[in-house]
């Protein structure tokens, strides 16, 4: 018996030596409770402190939840307190509820004095989208020290458990029930650390939770006809902006092929236009920079500077450019927000495609890299007799601020992952829900642009190098994101949420990725939780109606209450056999567009006035019976229109007729009737932009048998009470 007991005494006090080693591990815990977590059930346990995930946990806490947030690096808020500073926005209106006590709490921080140490507050101008407007309660640009502190506020007063520097087993690291559909038991961390909760979510920028539960998830872009998108895929005909000089040679020593390409030019590049590919967008950190002198550390040449890195934006720069490559947009005390800008800047292209997948070593020699790049960048654009002096100058008044970041010498750990994993889940957001098609369960609202970085370099058919990826399509008011897109396939795990690597493809996430909407999708996510729990249900069983209605009473945003567009001609109400745009196969970089009317649907496409002779899009009828048919096409006109836009009908003996239609006579009503053909049990129309002198638009095309036109009053109108 005494041996037994020392025997257990002996396993205590090694119990006991580890979990003090743990707490030496984790020594940023917010509270004694965090380190028990480890050993107790949880209602919601919360992996990633980004600021979706600080959000959920403050919900959580609210709703009376017990919560633990366990964070893999030692902060939290992510981009948020990583210096991201000016918010991407796109609709200030679209923010509610805790995303939206983040901004008025920042103004609350900056409308104290003592916030105020290299300027004053009247010195400090915002500008663009981020300009805080007279009268708003809200401000949205800050240091990062300042969203920090926020944050951590917010933390203390809730008493949110929160555990620093723990990182996801992620070989076997999450237990869940054998049952289908399985539900996630409990995770273990690296340390051995393990955290059981009811319910869990996934608030990672990488997925690493949903992909070690055996979600199901993709990396890279979807191919246009995936989802029947224009802007998805490889996109070298949009690489308009951001873009490089023409005639840059691409080869070590110029003219000489077998000297090799330069660094970071993709040999296997481009790819097949709008086909899927294994590339993400590029990646950067958002530098914090001043100009004041006493905050200022001055861009130093790197260890291990590789000025073969540099090459190509020399060349750029001999090439024509001569601007500095950032966009330094303004922040409290003299701070900026900096980002890419131009063909050659801060995005390091092209050099973070295994980072999604990756072991955590191999993602910290990618930061590392991006670092390296970074700094290099900023003291060779600072100092290289081949760069503009104009542009050394503007470069060399800025430097890394001392007070940010002080354990990197003013340099961040957080990359800017604009993206990583996709969970795909219940329900994918595709580029049609962001120009238009709404969701019917939506927990939040995105309104940024469709915004995708660079994601290549390679070598055109001129034998020069060219960017591409780059894609920046708006235009659109705020839309809603579906609640089935922050839950995984229902047969597959019924108690995890994903409001960050959440369901859509990679255009749409283009536009749902803003820290905004994170904070607001995370806040969701929290409600759904607490329903589930209270209801005993799983997360996919949740009413939706109960949970909307719980959201808004929290502050949360779920319908755009500004101008709308003007809803489209339903094709069911129109007579006759109608092909809208949507049931069209597209060749060429055709654009969606909502913004004008009359159009049948939701939207159509234009050429963007662009790429001549590219666009083709070809609409294939099913017929009811052989026999003679009026044709007729339906647009939008609008004064940018072409005059000249080439229609082509294939009749049943393969004759193909091409007649122009002015889209831009307004007193067409957007209607042509095209002429009157023979068809088999199938009819196909082209319409193409070959030689067109304006926008050339793809919408509708409507087939009447012509026995039945005099019963439709010999018109292409639309029955009554169709909303025109």
């Amino acid at each position: 018996m005494m041996h037994l007991m020392s025997h257990r005494f002996l396993i205590a006090l090694v119990v006991l030596s580890l979990i003090c080693i743990g707490g030496l591990q984790s020594n940023h815990q917010t509270s004694a409770q965090a380190q028990s977590q480890a050993e107790q059930s949880t209602d919601l346990v919360i992996y990633g402190g980004t600021s979706a995930g600080i959000a959920a946990a403050v919900q959580a806490k609210r709703m009376g939840m017990s919560v633990v947030v366990i964070e893999p690096s030692d902060r939290v808020g992510g981009l948020t307190t990583g210096g991201l500073g000016q918010t991407d926005i796109g609709n200030k209106s679209a923010i509610g509820g805790i995303a939206r006590e983040f901004y008025q709490d920042i103004a609350k921080h900056y409308a104290q004095p003592e916030a105020w140490k290299w300027q004053t507050q009247e010195q400090y101008r915002s500008d663009g989208q981020s300009r805080t407007q007279q009268g708003e309660d809200a401000m949205w640009t800050f240091e990062p020290s300042a969203a920090l502190s926020v944050y951590q506020r917010w933390i203390d007063e809730n008493k949110i458990d929160v555990v620093y520097g723990q990182r996801l087993d992620r070989d076997a690291g999450v237990m869940m029930t054998r049952s289908r559909p399985a539900r996630i038991i409990g995770i273990r961390m690296e340390s051995g650390e393990t955290y059981r909760g009811k319910m869990f979510i996934d608030a990672t920028y990488e997925g690493d939770l949903l992909a070690t539960a055996g979600v199901s998830y993709t990396v890279g872009r979807e191919a246009n006809s995936q989802y029947g998108e224009t802007l998805n895929g490889v996109q070298t005909r949009m690489a308009r902006h951001h873009q490089l000089f023409k005639g840059i040679d691409p080869y070590v020593v110029p003219g000489n092929a077998d000297s090799g390409l330069l660094p970071h030019i993709d040999p296997e590049g481009p790819g097949i236009e709008g086909g899927a590919d294994h590339r993400v967008q590029a990646y950067c950190f958002r530098m914090c920079l001043t100009d004041h002198p006493e905050n200022r550390i001055e861009f130093h040449q790197p260890e291990g500077y590789r000025p073969e890195w540099y090459e190509l934006m020399l060349r750029n720069y001999e090439a024509g450019e001569n601007s500095a490559p950032w966009i330094n947009s303004p922040m409290p005390n003299r701070k900026t927000d900096t980002n890419n800008r131009t063909g050659f800047s801060t995005d390091f292209i092209g050099q973070n495609y295994d980072y999604p997948e990756a072991s955590y070593e191999r993602r910290e020699q990618i930061v590392a890299e991006h670092r390296l790049y970074q700094q290099g960048l900023m003291w060779t654009l600072a100092n290289h007799p081949r760069v503009p002096l104009s542009v050394r100058k503007s470069v060399s008044r800025w430097g890394m601020c001392k007070d940010e970041f002080t354990d990197g010498n003013g340099w961040q750990n957080q990359l800017y992952i604009r993206e990583a994993r996709r969970m795909v889940g219940e329900y994918v957001m595709t580029q049609k829900n962001c120009q238009g098609v709404a969701v019917p369960d939506p927990v939040g609202l995105a309104a940024y642009t469709m915004d995708s970085h660079n994601q290549q370099r390679y070598v055109d058919a001129d034998g020069h190098v060219r960017n591409e990826g780059d894609v920046q399509v708006g235009g659109f008011p705020p839309y809603g994101i579906s609640y089935r897109s922050i839950l995984p396939q229902a047969e597959e795990v019924s108690n995890l949420l994903v409001p960050v690597c959440l369901s859509a493809t990679h255009i749409a996430f283009g536009s749902i990725r803003m820290e905004p909407v994170f904070m607001v999708l995370g806040q969701s996510a929290a409600t759904a939780a607490k329903l589930a729990i209270d209801e005993n249900k799983r997360l996919h069983d949740v009413q939706y109606d109960k949970l909307a209605e719980t959201l808004k009473e929290n502050g949360q945003i779920l319908e755009h209450v500004g101008p709308k567009p003007v809803a489209g001609i339903d094709p069911s109400k129109l007579p006759g056999v109608v092909v809208d745009n949507d049931g069209a196969t597209l060749k060429g970089p055709w654009m969606t567009s909502s913004s004008s009317s009359p159009r049948v649907g939701h939207d159509y496409m234009h050429d963007g006035d662009d790429h001549k002779g590219e666009c083709v899009a070809t609409y294939v009828a099913k017929l009811p019976a052989p026999g003679d048919y009026r044709v007729v096409l339906f647009w939008p006109p609008y004064s940018n229109r072409a005059t000249n836009a080439a229609v082509t009908v294939i009749d049943a003996d393969g004759r193909r007729t091409t007649v122009h239609v002015n889209q831009r006579n307004l007193a067409s009503k957007g209607q042509h009737v095209v002429g009157t053909y023979s068809f088999s049990q199938s009819a196909t129309v082209e319409i193409t932009n070959a030689d067109s002198d304006g926008h050339v638009i793809a919408d509708a095309v409507q087939f009447i048998a012509a026995d039945d036109v005099d019963e439709v009053s010999d018109t292409a109108e639309p029955k009554s009470g169709t909303p025109r």
